[in-house]
């Protein structure tokens, strides 16, 4: 017996609109065989490489974001990125201080923020992700000799929707530039760097998840960041304290 296919909507309909727009593409750009032949050749190698994700954190997952959010209340969202990891450790108390080895370098930030609902009602016991860079631009858990969840954790907002944590200033870096990615980023005369952020997923009840990244002015990449994750509206300034750096910004979460 032969088995019915059971056809999946969206599916066809993303991919009718697909082939629509590569057939104008084409037909702009006179894409040649030749050319055609050595991006199927490239795009093996990103897959064989395992650099799917990365390639598409840094050069797809923008333009996914704008046309999804532009023009919404709300914070704007930024590149989840391919350095996410789950099961990160709880930080039970104010100011939430993140894991960090006994000889952490890098500057000392204080970062204090809100968190809210578009309604303007604070939101209290939203559950906040963080992860950073450590002073040399590694992530643990990736390319980082540093321990396990190293500058990462998870923390819940207080009864008037704050937090304030401390950790370290993370610095600009680049991404990974030895495979398929690399190539394409030599290919088209880009630069590889990202400028300095910290990342952030916020989750509460009846409301839309918010993944974001906090930018620094002042940052030499902020123009040309090779993701194009920049949102403005993510840009805060650095205060020097004479110890520490402080830092603030309020974030504002879309009814679901």
């Amino acid at each position: 017996m032969i088995e019915s296919i059971v056809k999946n909507k969206r599916v066809t309909e993303i991919y009718a609109s697909f082939v629509k727009h590569m057939k104008n593409f084409l037909d702009e750009q006179q894409i040649n065989h030749e050319e055609y032949t050595n991006f199927v050749k490239w795009a093996n190698r990103l897959g064989t490489s395992g650099e799917v994700p990365l390639f598409l954190d840094v050069f797809i997952e923008t333009y996914v974001l704008e046309a999804k959010y532009k023009g919404l209340p709300g914070t704007e969202p930024s590149l989840l990125g391919p350095y996410f990891v789950e099961g990160t450790p709880l930080l039970k108390e104010q100011p939430f201080v993140l894991p960090q080895r006994p000889d952490e370098k890098g500057e000392k930030l204080v970062f204090r923020g809100t968190v809210s609902s578009v309604n303007g009602q604070p939101l209290p016991q939203t559950r906040v992700e963080w992860w950073q860079d450590d002073a040399d631009g590694f992530y643990s858990n990736f390319d980082s000799d540093a321990p396990d969840y190293n500058l990462r954790g998870h923390f819940y907002t207080d009864e008037n929707g704050r937090f304030e944590v401390h950790s370290i200033v993370p610095v600009p870096y680049q991404i990974p530039t030895n495979g398929p990615t690399g190539e394409f980023v030599k290919a088209a005369g880009y630069h590889p760097y990202r400028p300095a952020h910290l990342h952030m997923k916020f989750e509460k009840e009846g409301h839309e998840p918010l993944i974001t990244q906090v930018f620094f002015e002042g940052d030499e990449w902020l123009d040309t960041d090779v993701a194009n994750g920049v949102r403005t509206s993510l840009l805060t300034k650095l205060v020097d304290k004479g110890g520490h750096k402080e830092a603030s910004l309020d974030f504002v979460m879309r009814i679901e």
